[in-house]
């Protein structure tokens, strides 16, 4: 367990940030210049904070009330960033090797075959890393931080400079960290389909300020909410249903609904986070019957908001949750549903099976 309270003033930047974390991931989630990084920072010891603490699995790390600041070295943290920094002189497992003089004689060893394993590197051992692609420097790089024994990881953005193909690639590993290890990781990311994959809480950073804590499904829609339409979206929390073998899709359930995946999704029953783009939410007051769209969520209209010629409907789900839906006013008129008319009404949001990417839902 961490626990986290922490003020730090840097010209006229304030920060003031406080959250616990147990087991799992917690994500630090933002835009740039909320403050994620320099939180990390005071976490791991490479600033101090003007008031506050920081406490690890019950040993006081920094304190400021009573003059308690542990250095970095000392702290058993382990520091994974956007950079890999990895020993550009040593190879592949002199780096991972360095971690271990980091590890306390005493401190239950992570085991170097077990580490080599997890993150498929076996065959990177004897190469040098100006050798290794961006993904392959990431993975040492978090293999290394393993090997100090940590009892927690700090990942500040760690997938940020790597391509789609490299960050796929990436995800699975660090989920495997987080099941297989049970060492407990605060990740910093601007991503909101990475941190809904990962993270089991999410703490969401404004101005160097928590404008909200709780469940990916809870608290993302609301941290991403200006006006460009790339960026309003929905995270659904829903549970893997039945397989379809025939056509390789698996049904999503929601109280509202259901939609379909490609691929499989895990076992039955298993929680999944859904990030769904408003541009890819059809609004219909009816079932959809003579449509390709398969993926079909009921709810009630309870917002309406305006954005010039756009606009992006907010739909109340049965069950739980709210739904994001871009289209333009025009639309909504012939619906029936502009200027607030239809709030309350009940409304059908189809979403397309292939407007899913299906690698990059997961569930904490």
């Amino acid at each position: 367990m961490i626990d986290v309270a922490v003020a730090r003033r840097v010209g006229g930047f304030d920060l003031k940030v406080a959250f616990r974390n147990g087991d799992g991931i917690t994500a630090l989630f933002g835009r740039s210049g909320a403050g994620k990084s320099l939180t990390i920072g005071l976490i791991a010891g490479l600033d101090r904070p003007d008031h506050g603490h920081v406490v690890l699995d019950g040993r006081v790390l920094v304190d400021t009330d009573s003059h308690i600041f542990l250095p970095a070295y000392r702290r058993r943290i382990g520091l994974v960033f956007q950079d890999s920094h990895l020993f550009p002189h040593l190879g592949v497992r002199q780096n991972l090797l360095f971690g271990r003089w980091f590890a306390p004689r005493r401190a239950a060893a992570v085991g170097f075959d077990a580490v080599v394993e997890t993150l498929g590197i076996g065959d990177l051992l004897g190469r040098a890393p100006a050798k290794l692609s961006g993904g392959e420097r990431q993975r040492v790089a978090i293999g290394r931080a393993l090997l100090s024994s940590p009892q927690l990881l700090l990942m500040d953005e760690p997938l940020a400079a790597l391509d789609v193909a490299r960050r796929l690639e990436i995800l699975p590993l660090i989920e495997r960290l987080r099941d297989e290890f049970k060492i407990p990781i605060v990740y910093v990311s601007h991503d909101i389909e990475e941190v809904s994959r990962l993270a089991s809480r999410v703490v969401v950073l404004e101005r160097g300020q928590v404008a909200a804590i709780g469940d990916p499904a809870d608290v993302l829609p609301s941290a991403l909410s200006d006006d460009a339409r790339t960026d309003r979206a929905s995270v659904l929390a829903m549970r893997v249903g039945k397989r379809d073998e025939t056509y390789g899709l698996t049904e999503l359930i929601h109280p509202a609904g259901t939609i379909w995946l490609a691929g499989a999704q895990g076992d039955e029953g298993a929680k999944r986070h859904v990030v769904i783009k408003a541009t890819d939410v059809t609004l219909s007051l009816a079932p959809p019957q003579g449509l390709s769209i398969q993926g079909a969520l009921k709810g009630r209209l309870a917002e309406i908001e305006a954005l010039g010629p756009l606009a992006v409907a907010h739909i109340a789900l049965d069950g739980d949750g709210t739904l994001l839906a871009m289209t333009t006013r025009r639309a909504l008129d012939r619906l029936g549903l502009g200027l607030g008319l239809g709030l309350g009404q009940p409304i059908f949001a189809l979403v397309k099976t292939a407007a899913l990417d299906e690698r990059l839902v997961g569930g904490a």
